[in-house]
């Protein structure tokens, strides 16, 4: 099975760009809580084969990683001194207002401007490119799948983006967002139908947004 490699950031270092950096996102498609991006850049010259960078040819994209195994990497990836990585958060009020598309493209920004270097080459999972930065980039339709940077960046964006649901929960436990985090499962579709959504939900999403006002839990 294919797993993701540094072939791209290989052959970027080659034409002369040093600093390559991959992002991606999680949580567009919940009903509740933030978008989260991350962006994340290996600072070795990747074509060295070292034992250093044998620890990470393993990695996958996080959807394929149970959660015990994003938890491992997580610590492997944010402890090692040859990666770089930023974390951008934007809420579900941000969202509302702006449409989860652009949300998406804010959060990555923030991942970038908390990563703590300048890259000169970005790597997007998707189809699409962040507006306004003068810098060069490639969007790769599955790019989590196939390029080291943005699967760790996956991975990043999953545990961090899953510990503040986790973290939610406490506030709210009537929904089960330790659980689903946010998504719409079916027990998720029950605690709204009861409860009302709470404001950790997305009232520009359905069936939030046709849920009455009178059920707005504070």
């Amino acid at each position: 099975m294919n797993r993701p490699d540094f072939s791209e950031e290989i052959k970027l270092q080659k034409r002369g760009f040093n600093f390559v950096a991959g992002l991606d996102e999680v949580g567009r498609g919940p009903l509740a809580g933030p978008v989260v991006a991350a962006a994340v850049c290996a600072v070795a010259q990747l074509e060295v084969k070292s034992e250093k960078l044998k620890v990470w040819e393993n990695i996958k994209d996080s959807k394929k990683l149970t959660a015990r195994q994003r938890e491992k990497w997580y610590e492997i990836l944010t402890g090692d001194k040859n990666i770089k990585w930023g974390l951008g958060v934007i809420s579900q009020k941000i969202i509302d207002e702006i449409n989860i598309l652009e949300a998406t493209k804010l959060a990555m920004k923030k991942a970038l401007e908390n990563l703590g270097i300048e890259p000169d080459f970005l790597l997007l999972d998707g189809n699409f490119l962040l507006e306004d930065l003068n810098v060069s980039q490639k969007a790769v339709t599955r790019g989590d799948e196939k390029i080291f940077s943005v699967a760790a960046a996956s991975i990043i964006a999953k545990v961090s983006r899953d510990r503040l649901m986790q973290k939610y929960h406490q506030k709210f436990p009537i929904y089960g967002f330790n659980e689903h985090k946010g998504y719409g499962t079916k027990k998720h579709f029950a605690a709204l139908r009861l409860h009302g959504p709470c404001v950790l939900h997305r009232f520009s999403f359905e069936p939030v947004r046709s849920l009455p006002s009178k059920q707005l839990n504070k």
